[in-house]
């Protein structure tokens, strides 16, 4: 039988995007196979030792990993914690900057510093534990990181000085793992990466999306697969014709526009126009009717003009999106436009995302009331108080709609998939009753 090693427990402490969350879940699978006591963000009196995997994609998410780090730092002084480590985009970024200014963190670690980390902790890395995974989602969904970092030059992205470039894993390691997921519980895999559709470029010399994703769809026991962060320029079209041909692939699509100018789409360097856009989303749309997709834009961009955000609003208006997120310019050290003046006021970023987000909200509520008195699949993901939540196939986790259920007058099991009616709609969540057999 083995032993537990000395020390206490290790919690990780995860900030920013679900490939986060996955390299926090090979953090402890790593551990626990080195005979630790390893959790997901334990309550900090019942910890010895911290990791923060921070997050450094924009101004927000740099200052909440200070912050987090900075309330370890207290607990260490305080004795409450012995030992605290950072890793993460953050760490790999300001690593020296970071030593320097907060000294009271015992080591810092860069994104590709897994082996390192480890050895604090008297833990060999094995390599072969990356398709066995524990997962710190509920059991029945989990994220799948199919590459690494990312080729393109965004002007507005420091993704590639902080994850570097692309790196593509092969259709068999993400196969395994996939079935590994599955033989565990899991009903749902979203995919992720930086940037889905490059996939396969650097190992086989030509996008592999579709192909992996037809090979995924045979998994028996896989009920829905998920598409995340999928670069609209060159896009490979024959991802649609696959999703359109196997029921377990989610009409779901997760596709970030950043805008609909043409001049800030230039500046931006994203490679692809509003006409180019509008065709690819047409495409999509027409090979698969029923598709769900989701966007996120970048307001306040230098030199965004009023006329561009005008722009901006009306692509949103006329594509009728059926999620949306918003962010907030923010300059970012390395980029290309941090050489550009950030000339568009805190205030008037502001006033832009809250109008395009009330743009949206009414776009949502249109596609939400429409789904009433329809008969949808949904995915039980917890029960609080009197209600169960769960999801369509049309809505990610966390980031989109749910469906409420009354959990008084209808019964269903968490992770189960259940047919419901939709009875009622809000602009962001939708009331159902389940359908009895």
């Amino acid at each position: 039988m083995k032993t537990k090693q000395s020390g206490g427990k290790v919690s990780v402490v995860t900030l920013g995007c679900s490939k986060n969350l996955v390299d926090s879940e090979n953090i402890i699978t790593q551990l626990r196979n080195g005979r630790l006591e390893a959790e997901h963000e334990l309550q900090d009196a019942e910890v010895d030792s911290v990791i923060v995997n921070t997050c450094g994609f924009i101004e927000a998410a740099k200052q909440e990993s200070i912050d987090t780090i900075l309330h370890y730092v207290d607990l260490k002084g305080q004795g409450v914690i012995k030992k605290l480590y950072v890793t993460g985009c953050l760490s790999q970024r300001y690593k020296d900057d970071l030593q320097r200014e907060i000294p009271e963190v015992d080591a810092y670690f860069g994104t590709m510093e897994l082996a390192p980390l480890l050895a604090r902790f008297n833990v060999d890395y094995r390599h072969e534990l990356l398709g066995e995974r524990s997962i710190m989602t509920p059991p029945h969904y989990a994220y799948l990181k199919i590459s690494e970092g990312c080729n393109r030059t965004c002007a507005f992205c420091a993704i590639p000085l902080m994850r570097g470039g692309h790196r593509s894993r092969t259709i068999e390691q993400i196969l395994q793992e996939a079935q590994n997921l599955v033989a565990k519980g899991v009903k749902e895999i979203l995919l992720i990466a930086q940037e889905l559709t490059y996939y396969g470029l650097d190992l086989y010399k030509s996008r592999k999306l579709g192909e992996l994703l037809e090979q995924l769809a045979g998994i028996e026991g896989l009920e829905w697969i998920r598409l995340h962060y999928a670069y609209p320029s060159k896009f490979p079209r024959d991802v649609l014709e696959v999703m359109a041909r196997h029921p377990n692939i989610c009409n779901y699509l997760d596709m970030p526009l950043q805008h609909g100018s043409d001049s800030v789409l230039s500046r931006m360097k994203r490679q692809i126009t509003v006409a180019e856009t509008r065709d690819l989303i047409r495409y999509a749309r027409e090979t698969v009717p029923q598709l769900s997709l989701r966007t996120t834009m970048l307001v306040g961009f230098p030199g965004e003009t009023e006329s561009e955000f005008r722009e901006l609003c009306e692509f949103v208006r006329e594509m009728k999106f059926n999620r949306l997120g918003v962010f907030e310019y923010s300059h970012e050290e390395g980029t290309s436009s941090a050489t550009l003046k950030d000339n568009v006021p805190r205030r008037v970023k502001e006033e832009r995302a809250g109008k395009l987000m009330e743009i949206q909200r009414q776009i949502s509520l249109e596609h939400n009331e429409a789904l009433v008195g329809s008969t949808l699949r949904v995915m039980i993901d917890r029960k609080e108080g009197k209600n169960f939540f769960g999801r369509t196939e049309y809505d990610s986790p966390e980031v989109d709609n749910e469906v409420i259920i009354d959990a008084e007058s209808d019964y269903v099991r968490i992770g189960d998939i259940a047919r419901v009616e939709i009875t009622d709609a809000t602009e962001y969540d939708l009331y159902a009753k389940v359908v009895k057999q």
